[in-house]
């Protein structure tokens, strides 16, 4: 599966860690790394869509163009939509919108989500990854996801969803034969659905959760939703993520 590009939203003032796209990881800045994991899912096109000229000047790697984009931008996805534009995307190119702080993603879980979505009817695919820890289920920065017998995403939630009524009041273990996912945050799908995304108001639900993936749910859209294939070390939000990775980094040595 390598009919699909790759988009790497990257925002250089991010509020828990200014500058972070270009914050080192080892040999090189956080952007970079990501951006070459998503040359090792052998995509046919890498696109970093920048708000920031440090971060087009970083990011000098053959094979990954960059699309200087608005820095009003209230998400990724609408950093995206303008990418699409700037790289001409027909409707119908798949793209796998891949964070920009995503410095270790596995290429297999890259090259997973475009054929979830290529194998289907779905709108979008994202991946999910099974809860082990009654911790994490509780945890509101560990997105959950329930799904369908199809493997179509019901909901998503910052809570502990499903709710075990009779396990989570007795006691601390995670019951048996109850399988919690949670969400990892990348996503795939056609360059006419990422305008169209963009383009939708932000929903009730999306409001309330601050999820933005809600707003497709919301919309009457489909979510298809899949284990990765590997797992997804945490990304980089806060400067204690930025030392765990660098921890990562020098471990994969």
């Amino acid at each position: 599966m390598n009919d699909f590009v790759v988009a790497i939203p990257a925002r250089f003032s991010a509020s828990r860690l200014p500058g972070k796209p270009l914050r080192p990881i080892g040999d090189a800045p956080l952007i970079v790394h990501v951006a070459r994991r998503a040359l090792a899912a052998g995509a046919r096109e890498v696109w970093v869509a920048a708000d920031d000229a440090q971060i087009a000047e970083a990011v000098q790697l053959p094979g990954v163009r960059v699309a200087m984009t608005a820095q009003t931008h209230a998400s990724g996805t609408d950093r995206l939509a303008e990418c699409a534009d700037i790289a001409g995307w027909r409707d119908d190119t798949l793209v796998v919108n891949l964070q920009g702080d995503e410095p270790f993603a596995p290429a297999a879980g890259i090259r997973a989500v475009a054929a979830l979505l290529a194998d289907g009817d779905a709108q979008m695919a994202t991946l999910a990854t099974p809860i082990d820890t009654r911790s994490q289920v509780f945890d509101p920065n560990a997105v959950k996801v329930v799904c369908a017998a199809d493997g179509t995403a019901l909901y998503f939630s910052r809570a502990p969803i499903p709710w075990h009524r009779d396990a989570f009041a007795a006691g601390d273990a995670l019951p048996q034969g109850t399988h919690w996912l949670r969400h990892i945050g990348i996503y795939a799908y056609r360059a006419g659905f990422l305008r169209r995304f963009a383009a939708m108001p932000p929903g009730r639900l999306e409001q309330i959760e601050s999820l933005e993936q809600l707003r497709v749910l919301e919309a009457g859209y489909r979510i298809r939703v899949g284990i990765t294939p590997e797992a997804f070390p945490p990304g980089v939000d806060t400067p204690e993520d930025l030392e765990r990775a660098q921890a990562h980094w020098l471990a994969a040595l």
